[in-house]
């Protein structure tokens, strides 16, 4: 059988793999076995998180509107059926930004909501 010779292949791999390591703490960085472990690990947990994100800001977009939505006597979920039949389209997103940012804008929104019944 002829010999084959791998020549840079085995280095460039490991380069590759201690460049995606860099910044990582003590021998996580350096040494090869445990940065590829590390490497492994952190390239599932980012997506995993980067799904993971999407649901954590639509959380607390909706903790955002019901806290701003109580203050005038109605439930989040009352809230969102009255936006929609009134055919305010906002989403949540632009929703919470308008509750923290300007209560006076979102009290109107509010009051258009609680009309539409």
């Amino acid at each position: 059988m002829a010999r084959v010779k791998r020549g840079n292949v085995a280095r460039k791999r490991r380069k590759k793999i201690l460049k995606l390591a860099k910044g990582f703490r003590g021998s996580h960085s350096t040494l090869f076995r445990t940065a590829n472990q590390q490497v492994m690990k952190a390239l599932r947990n980012s997506y995993r998180d980067r799904k993971k994100r999407k649901r954590d800001f639509r959380r607390l977009w909706i903790t955002r509107i019901n806290a701003a939505v109580r203050q005038h006597g109605m439930s989040y979920s009352k809230f969102m059926g009255n936006l929609k039949k009134a055919d305010i389209q906002l989403n949540r997103k632009m929703l919470a930004q308008i509750a923290v940012l300007d209560p006076d804008g979102f009290s109107k929104i509010a009051e258009l909501a609680s009309q539409s019944k």
